[in-house]
């Protein structure tokens, strides 16, 4: 089984889809793909689905869940089912005290992009520019829209989604800090100006952009970026830009050499405070 928890949830058995509909069976099967091949246990499932107030036949309606789910799994294997010793039992397993996803051996995209990030992050670290560019970029392409997108997500779920969601955007300021240090700065503008807009209140991005900008030889709009940014952070959160951004905005006033290609990094607020 291949399951996609990147955008919208996906699961498929040899590329026939394995979907249910019914929202509470769905958080079900969902939260058994976020931690296929390992055991779930009953407590966690009555959490994601019901919270704090699940009904008192609460035993018996999960298990008319997992039912529904090894249902569309059987239909999904069709004459394979044949195959397996146990049907779709040989995919959705009970264990003591819970169940587990068995995807012999398929893939997890969610788990792809781990290993991916986890290497990219390694190579930014070890200054190895265009290693961190290319595992963070192939780690973003798995993405497809927001972590379980068409999920109803309870407690466990949004949990999940939201480390995920969160580590994307890691990953994405560490792919462009790399191809910054490469000097794509006239690429990254247009990709920075859309991410800025989507993220008003973001410093890390707007401390990229007004960086690109200014080496890409539009020191007004990289200035134009800081009051921008300075105004929502105000009217928002009623707080000023932090220290490096206030450092990169007279940097870039000063016109520093050491914002150049060759004399700074993105964050040039960070390498310039380690200049004096």
């Amino acid at each position: 089984m291949d399951i996609s928890v990147l955008g919208p949830f996906r699961a498929t058995l040899a590329g026939v889809p394995v979907h249910l509909t019914a929202v509470k069976p769905r958080k079900v099967f969902a939260l058994l793909a976020l931690q296929a091949d390992e055991a779930v246990s009953v407590a966690s499932l009555v959490e994601e689905v019901w919270g704090e107030s699940p009904p008192r036949s609460v035993q018996t309606t999960l298990q008319t869940y997992i039912l529904q789910i090894r249902h569309v799994i059987a239909a999904a294997l069709g004459e394979e089912e044949a195959e397996l010793p146990n049907g779709a039992k040989s995919v959705l397993r009970t264990e003591p005290g819970g169940y587990r996803l068995d995807t012999h051996g398929g893939l997890i995209d969610a788990r792809e992009y781990d290993a991916l990030a986890s290497v990219g992050h390694r190579a930014l670290e070890q200054g190895d520019w265009a290693e961190a560019s290319s595992y963070f970029g192939r780690a973003l392409a798995l993405w497809h829209g927001r972590a379980l997108a068409d999920v109803q997500c309870g407690a466990l779920l949004e949990v999940e989604a939201t480390r995920l969601d969160e580590s994307r955007m890691s990953v994405l300021h560490g792919r462009i800090e790399a191809d910054l240090r490469l000097g794509r700065h006239h690429e990254l503008v247009g990709e920075l100006c859309g991410l800025a807009a989507r993220h008003p209140l973001h410093e890390g991005l707007h401390e990229q952009l007004m960086l690109a900008l200014y080496r890409a030889g539009r020191r007004s709009d990289a200035l134009e970026v800081y009051r921008q940014l300075r105004t929502a952070l105000n009217q928002s959160l009623g707080l000023d830009p932090s220290p490096g951004i206030e450092y990169l905005h007279r940097a870039v006033l000063d016109s520093s050499p050491h914002l150049d290609p060759a004399g700074a990094a993105p964050g040039g607020a960070r390498l310039l405070a380690g200049r004096h």
